[in-house]
């Protein structure tokens, strides 16, 4: 048996042993004890079922249980079996309006079951009594008022526990949306614009039935990409709950080893040729060119030694900038791709292009633990690249969450996206603080 059904049996089992002892009393006590069995199947009913929902159970409950105040003219006696009963379950009738219903109806049947409680069920026992007195009537209405109030603000607490959930929730989900735009600019967006590139390049010349052959496989294979990047991301939106068990993750790390099939698609479907240089700079070689050490040794790649969120980063920081490269700087004869490790420690990844095209922005974002928003100099209106879009400004708080720079400017007759990604240290073992 499954647990629901279980707990439904349970509660049957409840529900029907409630006027179990009307059998024996007068026909004047089923008023009482078809009160109480009301209030306990709606207390422990699961709603809404069949169209009724808790508030409209919960109103009727309330409607009846006063009704049975001005009916019932039998003696207190039944009143006081039944009464514990018929008290326990509008108690929790109370909880479960006051933590699930919205706001106003929880406000309007809460209160009715609260002088449900308070008033009318120890009313209904105490003005039956032989010589009722109203000293007595007051104590035990006061007496009624500490559960209410105890089950109202248990209630109320778990109440705020659960907005506060839909609040993280709402945030999860609008930082995952966030997650699958950024991705989505910057893969998807990538290899559509190497596809309109190479059906702009087909359309300039005849080509030979090879050249052809050779355009239509990069055409299908930067399609399959971007189909399998938007595949990844309707995955990741899904409800994990759906997904099978043997599914596989919903997104891929990109890093630094994958630079070289990068840079080698861009030149391939581009015409622009680029060039991919990773090398390990020490302390004592800072001077050297990048690609060689004074010994005539080329140095170590850093790709597979950093953290993976260093290397994908590094990966989104050259993604984007040959996107930009594609759209905003189409006369670049010439991309220059570069990932070096500096001594502080740190990663710097450069990306080049000596291409000249028309207007466009200058911005510098620096990041840090200590960094402030406001401090950042705005964005400066300049004459080389035109303006885009959010690419940039995403890839700045990406560094910046990691404690880095992301700095973008002229560089010579081109441009130049320059970002420093402070990694551990492997001696150590420790780093530059990062803000998360």
């Amino acid at each position: 048996m499954t647990r629901s059904r279980i707990r439904f049996l349970l509660c049957a089992m409840v529900v029907v042993m409630v006027p179990v002892p009307a059998v024996l009393a007068p026909p004047s006590a089923l008023v009482v004890a078809c009160s109480a069995t009301l209030a306990t199947a709606a207390a422990l009913s699961r709603w809404p079922y069949r169209g009724i929902t808790l508030a409209r159970a919960a109103s009727l409950v309330t409607l009846v249980s006063f009704a049975v105040a001005f009916v019932y003219q039998g003696r207190h006696q039944f009143v006081g079996l039944w009464l514990p009963v018929e008290m326990c379950a509008l108690l929790l009738l109370l909880g479960r309006v006051v933590r699930r219903l919205p706001g106003w109806q929880a406000a309007v049947i809460g209160a009715s079951l609260g002088v449900a409680i308070t008033f009318e069920l120890p009313l209904r026992l105490t003005l039956r009594m032989p010589n009722p007195t109203a000293e007595t009537s007051v104590l035990v209405c006061f007496m009624s008022f500490f559960p209410v109030a105890v089950v109202a603000g248990i209630a109320l607490y778990l109440r705020s526990l659960d907005d506060r959930r839909v609040r993280a929730v709402a945030r999860a989900r609008r930082a995952q949306r966030l997650d699958v735009a950024r991705d989505l600019h910057d893969f998807v967006a990538h290899e559509v614009t190497g596809i309109v590139l190479e059906a702009q390049a087909a359309q300039l010349a005849d080509q030979d039935p090879e050249g052809a052959r050779a355009l239509a496989v990069r055409v299908e294979e930067a399609g399959l990409r971007a189909l399998a990047s938007m595949d990844h991301m309707v995955s990741a939106l899904r409800d994990p709950d759906e997904r099978a068990a043997a599914e596989p993750p919903p997104t891929r790390m990109y890093g630094l080893a994958d630079l070289p099939d990068l840079v080698g698609r861009f030149s391939a479907t581009g015409g622009i040729p680029a060039e991919l240089q990773q090398a390990e700079e020490s302390a004592d070689d800072r001077s050297a060119a990048p690609d060689s050490d004074p010994n005539g040794e080329r140095p170590e790649n850093p790709a597979g030694t950093l953290p993976r969120e260093i290397e994908s980063t590094a990966y989104a920081v050259v993604l984007e900038a040959l996107t930009n490269v594609r759209r905003h700087a189409p006369s670049a004869t010439r991309v220059l791709v570069s990932t070096v490790r500096t001594a502080d420690p740190a990663l710097e990844v450069s990306v080049v292009d000596d291409g000249v095209a028309g207007a466009g922005v200058l911005t510098v974002w620096r990041g840090g633990a200590g960094g402030d928003r406001r401090d950042r100099p705005q964005a400066l209106t300049g004459q080389d690249r035109p303006a885009g879009g959010t690419g940039l400004i995403s890839l700045a708080e990406r560094v910046e969450a990691l404690g880095g720079t992301l700095s973008t400017g002229r560089h010579g007759k081109g441009w130049q996206v320059r970002a420093v990604l402070p990694v551990p240290d492997a001696r150590t073992g420790t780093g530059p603080a990062v803000t998360l």
